[in-house]
């Protein structure tokens, strides 16, 4: 069914017995890449005979550092760790694999350690891995997976998720993928297609050739369908992709001008925008029977419909005051409540994973913001300002958003580029999103395993 699924994980040598606190490391995830952890990721040991299967069947001997640095680089990117230099480790992978000196580790000042080991197994690629509590000198967690080879670096952001949680108490975010608007060619004559890739920027793959206007892609709750915007012979359509089967579908031919699909939390729905006569409302699709309803009837522009997790609630910006701020409602369209009062316009509302916040793209005194705020509009927080930003996505476990930023053209339409960024719901750790091509409209994944 999906390559990319583990065919099997076997887990779980497991958990430590702790006490009712999660252990003396503390993560502090509400202050951001302040006071990053110390951590040490040991490569993991491999015997001379897996090197030698890892070569035949991957073209490269060394899996267990691969897969460190895919983990190591996973948790630096997260701003909430600080992986140590493996320059400064005193003890080899063979041995801390077994029982870490965790005097050793101490002396380089690490807190946590990551060791394991690799092998291959009748074909199988098989992981252990373990992690330390290196203040106290005890074991946090221990799980093994067994998968086909190729699945290696999915393994490695498996195990990131796995030491995110045991350390912080959420969910981790590591073993997603990310679909955007691939874009190459003059701002006047921009080329764009639907691209997929795993968080980190590897794995990228196009999954339209770029012959036609490609907009807005959005994730199925199964991470399995795309649902986007795509002009054909310069109508707009709303199509279905299956990502891997690269099957197509069109969901239907409306009148007028049609905007920002998207999926309600079950998949079985699709909510989006129609413009007609000066105005534009929010209409629901059923996808078993594609009949659509119209939820909002007023003479202003409704768009960017967003659900809550729960589906009970649906946000979406209007002019309908006047000029544009954000709304909340009932699914059923019922109930419309004004939440945004700041200064500003108010545009691309997303409801978080939570369910507890709303991000925002903000336009004021002619800077864009990308924020937050909470789902009765107070509260409200501005992460990052720039010259054109816009299109915040969240992390499955509510943490990060990814959104695009744009840059200035000079007098003769040059310089413009498009890229992808990344920030932490703090408004710490701002990083700029690794792409093959310039990029928009980014949508984040749910976690792939669990």
């Amino acid at each position: 069914m999906d390559k990319l699924k583990l065919l099997t994980i076997i887990c779980f040598l497991f958990l430590l017995k702790t006490t009712n606190s999660y252990s003396l490391i503390e993560v502090d995830i509400t202050r951001g890449n302040l006071n990053p952890l110390p951590i040490a990721v040991s490569p993991l040991f491999q015997d001379n005979k897996s090197k030698n299967e890892f070569q035949r069947e991957l073209n490269f001997d060394d899996l267990g550092s691969e897969i460190s640095k895919v983990v190591e680089n996973n948790l630096k990117q997260s701003g909430l760790f600080n992986p140590l230099s493996k320059d400064a480790f005193l003890q080899k992978p063979d041995i801390a694999h077994l029982k870490p000196r965790f005097e050793d580790w101490a002396l380089i000042k690490a807190q946590a350690l990551i060791t394991g080991k690799v092998s291959i197994d009748n074909g199988k690629l098989k992981v252990e891995f373990r992690l330390w509590d290196v203040l106290a000198g005890r074991e946090m967690l221990a799980l093994a997976f067994t998968t086909v080879p190729n699945n290696w670096r999915r393994v490695g952001h498996i195990i990131t998720d796995k030491v995110y949680e045991r350390l912080t108490g959420e969910k981790g975010y590591f073993d997603t993928r990310i679909i955007y608007v691939s874009e190459e060619g003059l701002k006047t004559q921009r080329v764009k297609k639907l691209a997929i890739m795993d968080q980190d920027g590897f794995n990228t793959k196009y999954l339209t050739l770029g012959n036609e206007l490609v907009l807005t892609p959005r994730f199925n709750p199964t991470n399995q369908m795309v649902t986007y915007l795509s002009y054909f012979r310069n109508l707009p359509r709303v199509y279905l992709l299956d990502i891997e089967t690269g099957i197509q579908e069109v969901v239907g031919d409306f009148p007028g001008m049609t905007f920002a699909p998207r999926f309600s939390p079950d998949g079985k729905k699709i909510i989006m925008s129609f413009a007609k006569d000066g105005k534009s409302d929010i209409y629901i699709m059923d996808l078993e029977n594609r009949i659509v309803e119209q939820i909002t009837n007023h003479p202003s522009i409704d768009t960017s419909p967003s659900y809550s997790p729960d589906g009970k609630y649906i946000t979406f910006n209007s002019d309908r005051s006047g000029y544009q701020q954000i709304y909340v409602m009932k699914s059923d369209g019922s109930n419309v409540k004004r939440i945004s009062f700041g200064n500003g316009l108010y545009g691309t509302p997303v409801w978080s994973p939570r369910g507890d916040l709303i991000a925002f793209t903000k336009l004021h005194k002619g800077k864009f913001y990308i924020g937050v705020m909470r789902t009765d509009g107070k509260g409200e927080r501005l992460l990052t300002e720039n010259f054109y930003q816009e299109a915040p996505s969240w992390s499955p476990n509510g943490r990060v958003l990814i959104f695009y930023r744009e840059t200035k053209t000079n007098e003769k339409g040059e310089g413009f580029s498009a890229k992808l960024w990344s920030i932490d719901l703090t408004g710490y750790n701002e990083r700029l999103v690794e792409t093959q091509t310039d990029a928009s409209d980014p949508s984040w994944s749910s976690l792939l395993s669990n």
